[in-house]
């Protein structure tokens, strides 16, 4: 990885304005009029050619289709309306003229979704969003060989021509881990919740820790009930002290477990944090984590995506919007190698040198799940200092 050079969001967009088809049909009937009392033969009105009008999407042979698959109704309608409006809002910041992106409504089945996708000719689908939709679409898509980039971050859901673009937990959490270390601390304990995000937390967190040199002193599991987290910082206290504590969950979370440790006698270690702070807008306003590290996708072009966002269709975006935004990005970049009315080249999205976005580099790896150019932040005086920057490549 390369030093960090600045990336001005303007640089990000290349190409095209949305445009759209209108099919007119049209009827005319002649009819005869009054004639001598000599008739010549009848004749029958003549009628104009019909044009014939298609079922579905009208046929385009000047623009690529692609189709977004995500939630539009339902509970998730919030997150998935905001994916739409990032993929349509990339497209008129880029003007870019050879792209059709139709939306599909996950809510009702992704699985049907995907199949009218597919119906519609569409040669590369955007999303979905969670991973069982992932893993219903994937099948589908494979034997129409069609490549799917999800917005997911179950790395179980990928592979199979199903690529993912979520934040993984692992990656932020080794990144965090590493600079700790880098800064001289050698001893860490963790608190993570139970179920599957915790178990795939405790893997990494153990794995990151063996590989930086440190130590793992205790690793103690809850349940997100009341009293339990209390109960897993008491079992930890008998293993302490510890020079950082990794707490593997939402910000408000980890917020409301920094007391207790104090309480506990821990209050002295560096509170560490996972991706999952990113996605909340108040994180820097909880005093309990000051001086807390967390590692993420840089926001530093995000802010200026969710400025422009908002005066466009006057709400903030849900943070998670950006995947939409750059794989639309992707999408163009790869543009230049596919011919017009031919599949998409899924060998392309395996590109070592990786993707530029709004989130910063990426690529895929072996096992299709994007790795991502990450920075460590620290909370500070009611914000978020960058304390390590994303590398700009790889």
């Amino acid at each position: 990885m390369g030093a960090q050079r600045p990336i001005g969001f303007k640089r990000l967009l290349r190409g095209a304005a949305l445009v759209g088809a209108v099919l007119l049909a049209g009827c005319q009937t002649v009819v005869p009029g009054p004639g001598p009392s000599r008739r010549p033969p009848a004749e029958r009105p003549s009628q104009s050619q019909q044009p014939a009008v298609e079922p579905g999407i009208p046929t385009d042979t000047q623009r690529h289709r692609v189709a977004l698959l995500v939630p539009l109704s339902g509970a998730n309608a919030g997150v998935g309306q905001s994916l739409a409006n990032a993929t349509q809002m990339a497209l008129l910041d880029s003007r870019n003229e050879r792209v059709r992106i139709t939306s599909y409504d996950t809510a009702a089945g992704a699985a049907q979704a995907a199949q009218r996708a597919l119906a519609d000719g569409n040669q590369l689908i955007l999303g979905p969003l969670l991973a069982d939709d992932v893993r219903a679409v994937t099948p589908i898509a494979r034997r129409a060989g069609v490549p799917v980039v999800s917005f997911s971050n179950d790395a179980t859901a990928a592979g199979n021509g199903a690529y993912l673009m979520g934040y993984v937990p692992a990656q932020s959490i080794i990144r965090v881990v590493k600079y700790a270390h880098d800064q001289g601390v050698a001893s860490f304990g963790g608190l993570v919740p139970n179920g599957v995000y915790g178990e795939r937390a405790s893997t990494a967190f153990l794995r990151a820790v063996e590989s930086a040199g440190g130590r793992v002193g205790a690793l103690q599991t809850y349940d997100r009930a009341p009293g339990s987290m209390t109960a897993a910082i008491t079992r930890m206290a008998k293993s302490a002290p510890y020079q950082a504590i990794l707490i593997a969950d939402g910000g408000s979370a980890a917020a409301a477990g920094v007391p207790v440790l104090r309480r506990n006698g821990m209050g002295g270690a560096r509170i560490l944090g996972t991706e999952l702070w990113n996605s909340e807008s108040s994180i820097a306003s909880k005093p309990a984590l000051e001086g807390a590290w967390f590692a993420s996708v840089s926001d530093g072009l995000y802010r200026q995506y969710a400025a422009k966002y908002r005066a466009r269709f006057g709400a903030a975006p849900f943070r998670l919007s950006s995947l939409g935004y750059d794989s639309v990005l992707l999408t163009i970049r790869i543009m230049r190698d596919w011919p017009m009315g031919s599949a998409f080249p899924e060998d392309r999205l395996k590109d070592r040198g990786g993707f530029s976005g709004i989130d910063g580099a990426f690529r895929f790896g072996r096992d299709n799940v994007a790795e991502r150019a990450l920075e460590v932040q620290e909370i500070h005086s009611g914000t978020t200092v960058t304390v390590s920057p994303a590398p700009s490549g790889f």
